[in-house]
């Protein structure tokens, strides 16, 4: 038997296979089938859709930015430190990942909520009130797309180990200097990658956006809370709309394309 006929799945296997390729690209197809080519130019500009536009584009960028401050050092000390009960630390560093994104925003209302564990006390000494505002939806989507710029910050640290730090820190150099020279460049294509994925995440965020900062035009009313809008006023709206977020998506996934598909 030749070595290509070897590598062949038995034929169970890959008819199985088939089907859960047609699975995932089904839906796609008909989503591509249904739009309304001609009419999407009008579709994408009108003021509803701009809006929420201008609305995603602004949390998913601010909260990009806070994942981003707060993702590498949370990933460093995951990747370097020795701290106890490592498996249950991440773990909860992973949860937003799996956690039902309602059930996300839920525990973002208790937890920031005028009345939460800790919005109480925001509100009594600050006067800073979170939910359904702009800063909350950041917040939301702060807190589903972190988990993704540290889990791939966190592989790349530990796969790139850490003798260029201990032999910068050996001729005197200081732990920023570190940091900057030597170990933000030796991660730099991971942490783009990172980056991105918190993006793409932010950008498409629904369940904890809609029950933590509501669904208000101008203020937290993103391009996946104007879909399900339209989805029962104007569903050719809805296709436009979410053939526009399908097309950022793969973009993401062209752009990463060396990281998660082989060449």
């Amino acid at each position: 038997m030749s070595k290509a006929g070897a590598d062949r799945p038995p034929a169970l296997l890959a008819g199985v296979g088939v089907l859960a390729l047609v699975l995932l690209t089904l839906p796609v197809a008909g989503l591509v089938q249904r739009a309304p080519w001609s009419a999407l130019p009008g579709l994408l500009t009108d003021s509803t859709v701009l809006e929420a536009l201008r609305v995603s584009l602004v949390v998913s960028v601010v909260a990009t930015a806070v994942c981003a401050a707060l993702g590498v050092p949370l990933a460093l000390i995951l990747a370097r430190v020795r701290l106890p009960f490592p498996r249950l630390v991440r773990a909860f560093v992973m949860l937003p990942m799996v956690m039902p994104p309602v059930v996300g925003g839920t525990a973002l209302l208790f937890a920031l909520g005028r009345r939460g564990l800790v919005g109480q006390w925001l509100d009594s000494w600050f006067g800073l009130r979170l939910p359904f505002t702009t800063a909350g939806a950041v917040v939301a989507a702060s807190f589903v797309a972190l988990p993704f710029l540290v889990v791939t910050v966190e592989a790349a640290l530990r796969q790139a180990g850490a003798d260029l730090e201990e032999a910068g820190s050996a001729l005197g150099a200081r732990a920023w200097a570190n940091l900057v020279h030597v170990t933000l460049p030796a991660i730099r294509p991971a942490l783009g990658a990172g980056i991105a994925l918190a993006w793409a995440r932010a950008i498409g965020e629904f369940g904890a956006t809609i029950t933590f900062a509501g669904n208000l035009p101008g203020r937290t009313r993103t391009l996946p809370l104007q879909t399900f809008l339209a989805l029962e006023q104007d569903p050719e709206a809805a296709i436009a709309i979410s053939l526009a977020l399908l097309a950022v998506s793969l973009t993401v996934l062209v752009a990463l394309r060396t990281r998660w598909t082989p060449r």
